[in-house]
């Protein structure tokens, strides 16, 4: 293994298989007690997963995969080289930073119920989602994981599966696959996540157009959709602005770009939606809100 490749080896992953957890999560950090000093309380070594960097606040240390593993190991670049290439099978490269969502039979529900947690209510503030858009779409879920229990906002897909989101953690539980909102109409909206699609209510809550709406809520999910996009009439895709998201609207405009459009020049500046709206400040958000109520679909 070169030392190219090692770096891109996927930090997240690599500190998992030699034991280490997260102990909290605030995409794209990572936090965890430190593996360079045994005895910490608190968690300090931080990894940011889209840059695939880690630094430790408690020495002041910090780096790139290899930077870690000499240290950890106490060994050259050499040796760290050689260990890598025996379990080069157990670690994943990093390819296009995506957040790490849990999906799995160890997620157990236990109660689903309006939002009540003052947590959460706060959360969907923060994403700058109106609470009454929130209530129709989401609840509020309770489940387990590996013997503790959790709460977090859950939008259900087409199985009886949710994905599960709170401050701290992008989650799903089993089965997972998209959503769709049929309002039998002959337009349909595509997003890649819930908190854009109620992001896109949000702004047209007043006025709401004649739509109906995908939820994909992974884009591994688009390809099994196309045939039930190219049903519509017209296809408004609203995917992220990232590497993913340029590929699948160039893939879905190939097929048809006289029914598919790229609606992302409305927030070309942002990631998404969702982060657009919400670096508009109150009046700006209520004035966009305003533009898109009275504007035809």
């Amino acid at each position: 293994m070169t030392i190219e490749q090692a770096k891109s080896l996927d930090m997240v992953d690599y500190l998992a298989k030699l034991g280490f957890q997260p102990q909290k999560i605030n995409e794209p950090h990572y936090w965890y007690f430190s593996p360079l000093r045994p005895d910490e309380k608190t968690p300090s070594f931080k990894i940011n997963r889209q840059m695939n960097k880690w630094k430790d606040w408690g020495s002041g240390e910090s780096g790139n995969l290899i930077d870690f593993g000499i240290l950890y190991h106490q060994c050259s670049v050499k040796e760290l080289l050689q260990k890598l290439d025996v379990n080069a099978p157990m670690f994943k490269p990093t390819k296009e930073y995506s957040p790490a969502i849990k999906t799995d039979s160890e997620i157990t529900i236990h109660r689903v119920k309006p939002i009540t947690s003052i947590p959460l209510i706060q959360y969907v503030r923060q994403r700058g989602i109106p609470m009454p858009t929130a209530e129709k779409f989401l609840k509020e879920v309770h489940y387990s994981l590996k013997g503790k229990n959790y709460y977090a906002l859950g939008f259900p897909n087409d199985a009886g599966g949710y994905e599960l989101r709170n401050q701290y953690i992008k989650a799903s539980s089993s089965p997972k696959t998209s959503t769709f909102i049929d309002n039998k109409a002959g337009e349909l909206a595509v997003f890649e996540g819930f908190f854009n699609f109620l992001t896109h209510q949000a702004m047209h809550r007043n006025n709401p157009p004649k739509s109906n709406y995908l939820i994909l809520n992974s884009l591994s999910f688009f390809d099994n959709n196309l045939s039930r996009m190219t049903a519509h009439d017209n296809i408004r895709l609203f995917l992220d602005n990232d590497k993913s998201g340029d590929k699948f609207t160039k893939k879905a405009l190939a097929i048809d770009c006289q029914k598919f459009s790229d609606e992302r020049k409305l927030y070309a500046t942002h990631k998404d939606l969702n982060e657009w709206v919400t670096s508009l400040g109150p009046q700006q958000q209520k004035n966009q809100s305003q533009q898109h109520n009275h504007r035809s679909p």
